[in-house]
């Protein structure tokens, strides 16, 4: 929910670090790429006034990118961009349907949006206004089910019904949210019989200090649009609104802005 709007610029740089120098714009990733490892080699895919952060979760972007805009970038919208873009793949003409749109299912919207090169939502519904399973009125609606998916509420029962509501032979459905460790993700084995593909995705297939750049580059070149993301701001002092918007589900993104020139005991009255 939070993103400070504070600009990320590198002031340090630790003993054998050579990827980032003094002055470099960065985003902060909770997800680390060292680009030397198997994983990071393979083809698949806080608040304080000045962090430490390991070099792995640091993407260097372009220095003209405006950081109070692309900050939202480093977490949900690439979550939900990478989902449809790198994993579900859509093609120019395909169906597909979002389950959840907050931030990550809005972006993944955008994703549909860059691939199919138009508006990628036409269609909004509510399953509690329904008699019957979700996944069955959209197979009616679609004729036999959509082409692609994406869930990223993590709720099991919208995970079976994101996968049960593509279509036999092609559909492929991408798994986003986090599940409680309890669940069970149940369904029919004709299913995958029917050649249905169901898939995960961790932070949309992106590597981070790779690909983010790039993310990032869409924006520049007026592809990518996370201001739309951006519902709300906040000083610092003020945080504990960011919460109240969170908490009652009224905002996507808000940035929360910390003077550069005061610390934050400061900004509370401290001395």
């Amino acid at each position: 929910m939070f993103t400070s709007g504070k600009p990320r610029i590198v002031e340090s740089v630790g003993e054998g670090v050579t990827d980032l120098k003094l002055g470099d714009h960065i985003l902060p990733v909770f997800t680390s790429e060292c680009k030397e490892c198997r994983h990071c080699k393979s083809e698949a895919g806080e608040f304080s006034e000045y962090t430490v952060v390991h070099v792995g979760c640091l993407a260097k972007i372009n220095p003209a990118a405006p950081l109070d805009k692309v900050c939202v970038v480093s977490c949900g919208i690439s979550t939900g961009l990478g989902a449809t873009l790198n994993v579900a793949k859509p093609t120019k003409g395909s169906t597909g349907a979002i389950f959840g749109l907050g931030a990550v299912g809005l972006a993944a919207a955008e994703g549909a949006r860059i691939a199919a090169k138009k508006f990628g939502v036409t269609e909004f519904m509510n399953p509690k206004e329904h008699d019957k399973p979700v996944q069955e009125v959209i197979a009616e609606m679609t004729d036999g089910g959509v082409d692609r998916s994406v869930e990223w509420t993590g709720g099991v029962n919208a995970m079976i019904s994101a996968f049960e509501c593509v279509h036999d032979g092609w559909g492929v459905a991408v798994l986003v949210g986090v599940p409680n460790k309890e669940d069970a993700f149940k369904t029919h084995l004709m299913n995958f019989l029917n050649e249905k593909t169901l898939k995960g995705t961790f932070f949309g297939d992106y590597k981070p200090r790779s690909d983010l750049p790039s993310v990032v580059e869409k924006y520049m070149n007026k592809e990518l649009e996370p201001e739309k993301f951006i519902t709300h701001e906040v000083p610092f002092t003020e945080i504990n609104k960011a919460f109240d918007y969170m908490l009652k589900g009224d905002g996507l993104r808000c940035i929360i802005r910390m003077d550069p020139k005061r610390r934050w005991w400061q900004m509370y009255g401290f001395e």
